[in-house]
């Protein structure tokens, strides 16, 4: 899931302003191949994600070779590279950079949450986590373990919520839902988690619970979760793609806290998301 490289980006080839003799001056069209080595190294595979997203320009140096040079605003839509979370059908993009963020995130895993009314489970929302690649290369102590391994142990997911590198939980509705009546089933998931919460952790909540007070949430709206160490997040809201600016900045570590662990504690509410998230994991690591 991590890493995978497009097929056939295309690389532009400049020609030399003075073309050395017995050369054909027209451009040339190349591309890279998939890595046909399913044991490459998650450097090598981290190497080939970084260009798979960005197009490579050639242009022609002092003595007419010509060198690569990256052009991250020259990104091209038919590039980028999906994955489907099976039962919502909602597709999530492998790697994305967000507003706030330093570097592209990538996706780990994906799932779904669903509300039982009545007996009859209703889906809400899919949802994908996105991580910093650095924070995988602090993972070393669980390299080998298998995905049941890293579900059962809590001090995994507790290394990625404090690493200071950012990881992002990304959220497609499914339905439509008032903003009020996504808060408040957020808020009863958030609020029993933080015992004695403090007057820092009380402005916080209202920050978050502002956001989506009155803001109707239409079908196939994102909300970005960015946890951009263990005590700020940033919460970005966009009807139409992804988001162009922060909706608000959260600063509380108890908030903070909470919230990851609604999603990937040990009673998480969507149970799907960290299944697929430990098998993501236990993937990378082998």
């Amino acid at each position: 899931m991590l890493g995978e490289v497009a097929i056939s980006t295309p690389l532009w080839l400049s020609a030399p302003s003075i073309p050395p003799r017995n050369c054909n001056s027209i451009p040339r069209i190349c591309f890279l191949r998939r890595n046909s080595n399913p044991t490459a190294s998650f450097s090598q595979t981290q190497y080939f994600s970084h260009l798979s997203s960005y197009p490579l320009h050639l242009s022609p140096s002092k003595d007419s070779k010509p060198q690569a040079q990256l052009s991250p605003n020259a990104a091209s839509s038919s590039s980028v590279e999906y994955t489907e979370e099976p039962t919502t059908n909602v597709k999530f993009q492998r790697s994305l950079s967000l507003p706030g963020c330093s570097s592209l995130l990538s996706l780990i895993g994906t799932g779904y949450r669903e509300k039982v009314f009545a007996i009859i489970g209703v889906k809400i929302y899919a949802a994908g986590l996105y991580v910093n690649q650095s924070i995988l290369i602090k993972l070393n102590a669980w390299k080998g373990k298998s995905a049941a391994e890293i579900q059962e142990n809590s001090s995994l997911f507790n290394s990625i919520f404090q690493s200071p590198l950012e990881k992002s939980l990304q959220i497609v509705l499914v339905r439509d839902v008032d903003g009020k009546t996504f808060w408040d089933a957020l808020d009863d998931a958030i609020s029993p988690r933080i015992k004695a919460p403090t007057s820092i952790d009380e402005l916080a909540l209202s920050t978050f619970r502002s956001i989506f007070q009155g803001r109707p949430l239409k079908k196939g709206t994102f909300i970005y979760l960015t946890w951009l160490d263990p005590s700020k997040m940033l919460v970005c809201v966009s009807s139409d793609g992804l988001p162009a600016s922060v909706d608000a900045e959260i600063e509380s570590e108890h908030v903070t806290l909470a919230l990851f662990d609604v999603f990937f504690g040990n009673t998480p509410v969507s149970p799907s998301l960290k299944d697929s998230v430990a098998s993501g994991l236990a993937t990378i690591l082998k």
